[in-house]
């Protein structure tokens, strides 16, 4: 369950956090939707479950939402340059801007969160049609990013007024890849900014540090980073990031500077099965980041008592790393922007809760070699 911590208001009165039960869905925001959501249905997939638009009687902007197993996608884009969508697009490319909280009452959630010193985005509102409505609000955070609190309980449609039957067909031919859940979705922040938005995380949703990682512990020859994870300590884990000082440039200098803001890194998505989802991903086309094959040599020697299909592993690019509970399995993407931006995380847990510390070093030289070869490093 979330941290119980009272914090107070101006008046001196306590107010506990809002209380969250976990994230609703995921919005990006993108120059073409259509094509976008087609990637993440025929490479990722997903699959359309409802559509906004003009057909449906929505006039500025279209969106699509995507499923697969409990992790929602809405992906949406303007209908006209004067949108604000079109703005965010030409300022930063594709990219999240709503990591949506669902919550049991929303009105409460965002009065809570403001109390306790949240930014305010969009006040609380009713959005309703003849199947019913659902009560939203909005708070601010890093960059362009925010967090909406939603309660869609008074609502019998396929997600929320405006939204009617999907309009993009199911892909047919490969395997269905079998993503289940978010596991935690990371953010970049600039120098010097980790702690502030660690802080408010805490202040106002009243999250807990699960683990930090100093850039002693996330470096190459090249470049280093550090790291804090904020949790609610039940389905909500968000690491935040920012650069350290290294003799080249960052894999988070280059978001940023690619981004023009802080915001979204990367979604890491769960998977019981990660032989078959990246297997099955693979042969829909995704490309992920090389690993080398000497990897295997050293992982092979950390994971000694742990039966693991190597083999597998090796042809596929799956890393692997174990900590005091159990060991977990995980590979990343590309880039999947035009910008050198966001990228997915897949992952496979077998009780592990850590983040693959062991990878770190391997991961990050990928990273970097991909950087060089957009001249960036």
């Amino acid at each position: 369950m979330a941290t119980t911590a009272l914090h107070h208001d101006r008046q001196g009165n306590p107010v506990a956090p809002p209380v969250i039960g976990g994230i609703d869905h995921v919005e990006w925001w993108v120059g073409n939707a259509r094509a976008f959501a087609g990637l993440l249905t025929s490479s990722f997939g997903f699959e359309e479950v409802a559509y906004a638009g003009p057909e449906t009687g929505r006039r500025d902007r279209v969106s699509h939402l995507l499923q697969q197993g409990r992790i929602r996608f809405i992906v949406t884009g303007a209908l006209g340059p004067e949108s604000p969508i079109a703005e965010h697009v030409r300022t930063h490319g594709d990219g999240v801007k709503d990591i949506c909280f669902l919550v049991d009452d929303a009105e409460a959630a965002f009065a809570a969160a403001v109390a306790r010193g949240a930014l305010p985005e969009r006040e609380p509102r009713v959005d309703t049609d003849e199947l019913g409505g659902i009560h939203q609000a909005a708070i601010r955070t890093y960059g362009e990013t925010v967090h909406t609190f939603l309660d869609r309980s008074a609502y019998t449609g396929p997600f929320a007024p405006q939204f009617g039957p999907p309009v993009l067909p199911t892909p047919r031919g490969p395997a269905a890849v079998g993503l289940t859940r978010f596991d935690h979705i990371v953010g970049n922040v600039e120098l010097g900014h980790l702690d502030q938005w660690v802080d408010y995380y805490r202040d106002v949703l009243g999250f807990d540090l699960l683990v930090h990682f100093g850039d002693d512990q996330i470096s190459t020859e090249y470049s280093a980073l550090m790291s804090t994870v904020v949790w609610n300590h039940d389905k909500v884990v968000l690491p935040i990031n920012e650069p350290a000082a290294g003799r080249r440039k960052s894999q988070i200098e280059e978001y940023l500077d690619y981004y023009r803001a802080p915001g979204v890194q990367h979604l890491a998505l769960h998977t019981p099965d990660i032989v078959h989802a990246v297997r099955a991903m693979r042969d829909r086309g995704v490309r992920f980041l090389d690993v080398p094959p000497e990897y295997y040599d050293d992982a092979r020697a950390r994971m000694t008592g742990i039966d693991l299909p190597w083999a597998d592993l090796a042809e596929l690019g799956v890393m692997v790393d174990r900590d005091d509970e159990g060991y977990l399995l995980q590979i990343f993407t590309e880039t999947i922007c035009d910008r050198p931006t966001v990228f997915f995380e897949i992952i496979q847990r077998e009780g592990a809760t850590g983040f693959g510390a062991g990878n770190f070093k391997a991961l990050f030289e990928a990273i970097e070699r991909a950087q060089a070869a957009r001249g960036n490093l």
